[in-house]
């Protein structure tokens, strides 16, 4: 079945828990779901790369950009970063790793940081507008023009930008009047994000659905983590 017409599963915020990772995905074949990853794969926990790595190779399967892998690349381009990037629960070896793979540092740098599914439901990291300090308006397609220039960032040492817009805080809670117009520029129905760890069982639902929140904290090592917060807070279908 093509990738475009499998039902969705979405994945939270995975900060390098990759035996959490394996466990919540065991339920959802990768040949049955596409699969989106919401970014901030690397860091607090060990397994950072290896998150990655899987990521990248699982069929049916796209990845965000996350702050993380913004800060992770900063670090590996400029030496002067390390030391922030670790003090944000960067794992050296991650970033070594990192270094003795230039496939892996390509493909990070060519992730997008915004996907609009057919069904008008609009995947980012962070609950935030933020994304729109990126272009200048109006454009045709905000979606394509903000990854567009995410892409050209990456690409010409623009890191420190793209770690601000993506770090921005979860507005979309509490302002419904940012959250419309965002939806009203991009052309969507809804916005899925993380990188904000809630404390409820399940992903957790704004203003009727129009925002939901998929970090529930899966990684056990996050110095924000939610020790009694179940997998199924993180990882599972999009809701219809």
């Amino acid at each position: 079945m093509p990738a475009g017409d499998l039902p969705v599963l979405i994945v939270g915020d995975v900060h390098g828990a990759f035996e959490r990772l394996f466990a919540a995905l065991k339920p959802y074949p990768a040949d049955r779901w596409r699969t989106v990853f919401l970014g901030d794969l690397v860091d607090y926990g060990m397994f950072g790369v290896g998150c990655l790595r899987f990521a990248r190779d699982r069929s049916n399967t796209d990845v965000l950009l996350g702050n993380h892998e913004a800060a992770m690349l900063w670090a590996l381009r400029d030496s002067t970063r390390i030391g922030f990037w670790m003090s944000i629960g960067g794992q050296r070896h991650d970033l070594d790793e990192l270094r003795s793979d230039e496939p892996l540092q390509r493909w990070l740098r060519g992730l997008p940081s915004l996907i609009r599914l057919p069904d008008r439901t609009l995947l980012q990291h962070c609950g935030n507008d933020g994304y729109l300090s990126l272009i200048s308006l109006p454009e045709s397609d905000p979606v394509k023009a903000i990854n567009e220039r995410v892409r050209d960032l990456l690409e010409t040492g623009g890191e420190d930008q793209l770690w601000d817009v993506l770090s921005g805080p979860n507005v979309f809670a509490t302002q419904p009047e940012r959250l419309e117009r965002w939806l009203e520029l991009t052309g969507s129905r809804r916005v899925v994000f993380g990188h904000t760890p809630h404390r409820g069982a399940a992903p957790m639902r704004y203003h009727g659905g129009k925002a939901i929140n998929f970090d529930g904290g899966l990684s056990r090592s996050h110095r924000l983590h939610q020790r009694g917060a179940p997998a199924q807070a993180s990882v599972g279908p999009l809701p219809d």
